[in-house]
């Protein structure tokens, strides 16, 4: 996917909802809805590519929870898998600060973040679990940079497009990023179109048939 194509996908991603591009990735037999994350702010929105991070329980040879995100460049989606851990975290305060000045575009934890204050007062997108108070340092390591995680049931790898909203977080592989894209914009403008003959008094029964809404997200 050359650069021009990326950009005319995050383009069009970022009009889309995630209700529609998980109705796409169904119809397509695309697994990427994050099973339960959820925005620490329900007006949160995020549209990137991933950097990812894995975290393993520190053994006896140490580590430390990371320094990436000062390299990460604007528009990054920063995708955290901490195993889904629920007793410690792997994101912060001075992360959200760092984040929101370069501008990336959110993050996303499969676990749970702390100083949740912080992303609030800056606007910063943080998906996670949940959120909680004891860190990360001397509990958890980071065993890779840039390399296939899981968030959610889905598996994420670098590069891989994100969009988040209120309702969660779902994952556009990168090879079928644009054709998810064009499904989901399919999706989009027939329930335009089912809302505005409702609007018109036309049943909802009738505006669902005429644009064959109950088969919009079925695989075919």
């Amino acid at each position: 996917m050359n650069d021009r194509t990326v950009q005319s996908v995050l383009t069009e991603l970022r009009t889309l909802d995630t209700s529609h591009v998980s109705d796409a990735l169904d119809k397509l037999g695309i697994n990427g809805q994050c099973a339960g994350l959820l925005p620490l702010n329900r007006d949160s929105r995020l549209a990137g590519r991933a950097f990812t991070v894995r975290y393993v329980p520190v053994g006896d040879d140490g580590g430390t929870v990371g320094d990436y995100i000062d390299d990460l460049p604007p528009g990054t989606t920063v995708v955290l898998d901490n195993a889904g851990r629920l007793d410690t975290t792997v994101w912060g305060d001075l992360l959200t600060a760092t984040a929101a000045r370069r501008e990336l575009a959110g993050t996303v934890i499969d676990g749970v973040c702390r100083d949740s204050d912080r992303a609030y007062e800056l606007g910063y997108p943080v998906y996670s679990r949940s959120r909680w108070m004891r860190t990360g340092k001397d509990r958890v390591r980071v065993d890779g940079y840039d390399v296939p995680v899981n968030i959610g049931g889905v598996r994420v790898e670098a590069g891989d497009f994100l969009l988040g909203d209120a309702d969660g977080v779902v994952v556009l592989p990168t090879s079928r990023a644009a054709e998810i894209v064009d499904v989901a914009r399919t999706i989009a403008e027939a329930e335009e179109h089912i809302r505005a003959l409702v609007e018109q008094g036309r049943s909802l029964v009738d505006a669902r048939r005429e644009y064959g809404y109950h088969s919009l997200q079925t695989r075919g």
